[in-house]
């Protein structure tokens, strides 16, 4: 059997815009909460939203933009960590159809000005300086240096004490309080002009992807896309207006707007900021106190919340379910999620930003077998198939090659790189995902490993994911990644990156080399082994291996 599959057709695709969506939502719940922002400082009140509330704020913000002058298809920026505002900013821009541009909060000042000049971006929205990022200083400088930038908004700090954005200069510079001004001077009719004259099809969206080489590529998407992709997502989790999701992953990637905001905002469902970054305790402090019913992360966010000294102590028991991505699970990490974090329902979501995000997902009936061991079966309304990399023909099922997919969730392109979205999106329509899998006979897809980690030891293909995996059951492991290193002899060799836990004894190559003895074939056994406090990762969370091997090739004089 050939290894294709097409999601289900049952639930027709959304024929709407954003803007049209949310007011549906609205006019269905309109005192539900909507979105809750945890206090910054404890001791405040939680910030809250009900829908009609926060549709009058989007409301407020997209006439403030429109007496600004932005057009249809403008590009405003936005780079903060995850707060209210960030939410608003994107329901504003989707209802006047200017193009949101998500730029990462870990960008500094060389690579915000690439992302300003590539789009050409006309307003960049910016957080208050912290303790980390002088985004103050940055915003100034690319305003400074790029011409098409004109305009430059800092949000309020949200009540983080002592973060401020400084005093704003004259002219290109204003507060998000002085924008919202500007509402008074556009009537409620214009807004509903721009509305009228959107289409689904529209682009909507810009999110660079997160790259480990090379400058980044700002992947377009449209209000088709990611609404759909929203909507999708949370029908799978069956999301209704009693549903509460805590959101810990950044806004600025597909995880926490699409699968996050959308998913749950087209449900009539509750959003919850736990905080502005991530914090094991916040997230579920933020269950906890707002009963949960959802809860988001990457796998490595998971393993730090059951690793708090006090993690029995928090009251989870309202939550239900909940979303992995952005990396493969481990089988031990999953197990633990569902038995110790009540998330008996818990699902992987699996994609890339260029497909809105999620291509494959797991359900609620399927086996912890399938929830664990796999990225679940192809979405509705989509189509997977897994390619030889060398001869480009469709494999049969159980055979390892490279992960397509088609339908209303690839991106319209790379913006302005024609080029590179060729080399993504071919002539049939298919996004090349780079990232080698096999589907079962079920038609479940297993993820090996990106094409380009695959290590090649002595002539046999070693597939880091099943290594990994393995080494997961050892008791003195928390976490760890496998990397290839060259080798003179054997092309590449193999590094096991490993975390202990605490308390755990002294861990080498030695001690590996043993565990791995008559379980795992010679040449998948680790050669070194690197004992580390963390691993370099992207903001979404995803674990840059170049680096690693960077660092690896370096130290060990390779």
């Amino acid at each position: 059997m050939l290894a294709y599959t097409a999601g289900d057709t049952d639930v027709p695709l959304l024929d709407e815009t954003i803007g049209e969506n949310f007011e549906r939502i609205v006019a269905r719940f309109p005192l539900h909460d909507a979105l809750i922002e945890a206090a910054a400082v404890p001791g405040e009140e939680a910030r809250r939203w009900s829908y009609t509330k926060l549709n009058d704020d989007v409301d407020r913000l997209a006439r403030a933009l429109l007496a600004l002058g932005v057009a249809k298809g403008e590009r405003i920026g936005i780079w903060s960590p995850n707060c209210a505002e960030w939410t608003i900013l994107q329901y504003a821009t989707a209802k006047i159809g200017a193009v949101l541009v998500n730029v990462n909060p870990a960008y500094r000042s060389h690579e915000l000005e690439f992302v300003v000049r590539q789009n050409g971006m006309r307003m960049l929205v910016t957080a208050p300086s912290d303790k980390t990022s002088d985004y103050t200083a940055m915003a100034r400088q690319a305003l400074a240096g790029c011409p098409e930038l004109r305009e430059l908004v800092f949000l309020p700090d949200a009540g983080l004490a002592g973060l401020t954005a400084g005093e704003p200069q004259a002219g290109a510079e204003r507060t998000f309080a002085e924008v919202l001004r500007r509402a008074d001077d556009i009537g409620h009719s214009a807004l509903k002009s721009r509305m009228a004259e959107l289409d689904p099809h529209d682009a909507i969206n810009l999110q660079y992807t997160s790259g480990t080489t090379g400058f980044p590529k700002g992947a377009t998407l449209t209000h088709r896309n990611i609404l759909n992709n929203g909507y999708s997502i949370g029908e799978l989790l069956g999301y209704t207006e009693d549903d509460r999701v805590v959101i810990p992953v950044p806004f600025y990637h597909c995880f926490g707007m699409v699968i996050g905001n959308l998913a749950a905002l087209s449900h009539g469902a509750a959003t919850i900021i736990p905080g502005r970054g991530f914090a094991p305790a916040a997230a579920l402090e933020a269950v906890q106190d707002f009963g949960g019913t959802s809860l988001y992360g990457v796998p490595t966010m998971f393993i730090a919340e059951l690793a708090l000294p006090d993690f029995g102590s928090y009251d989870l028991s309202t939550l239900r379910t909940g979303v992995m991505a952005g990396s493969p699970c481990p089988v031990e990490v999953m197990n633990r999620v569902i038995s110790e974090m009540n998330m008996a329902d818990v699902a992987i979501c699996y994609g890339m930003t260029e497909t809105s995000p999620v291509s494959t997902m797991t359900r609620g009936g399927d086996t912890l077998a399938q929830r664990t061991g796999t990225v679940g079966r192809t979405m509705p309304n989509l189509e997977s198939r897994i390619l030889d990399p060398a001869g480009g023909g469709v494999l049969q099922r159980g055979e390892i090659g490279e992960l397509c997919t088609r339908g209303y969730a690839v991106m319209k392109g790379y913006w302005n790189q024609p080029e590179k979205t060729a080399e993504a999106i071919d002539d049939e329509g298919w996004m090349h995902a780079g990232d080698l899998a096999r589907m079962d006979e079920d038609g479940y897809v297993v993820i090996e490993g990106r094409i380009k980690d695959m290590v090649i030891r002595g002539g046999e293909n070693v597939y880091p994911r099943e290594i990994e995996e393995f080494l997961y059951t050892h008791p003195d492991i928390q976490d760890v990644q496998v990397i290839g290193v060259p080798d003179e002899r054997y092309g590449e060799e193999l590094m096991a990156c490993v975390i202990l836990k605490p308390g755990a004894a002294p861990l080498d190559a030695a001690g590996v080399a043993e565990f791995c003895r008559g379980k795992l074939a010679h040449y998948k056994i680790p050669r070194y082994v690197d004992v580390r406090d963390s691993f370099p990762m992207t903001v979404s969370g995803k674990i840059r291996k170049v680096e690693m091997r960077e660092e690896a090739v370096a130290r060990l004089g390779l």
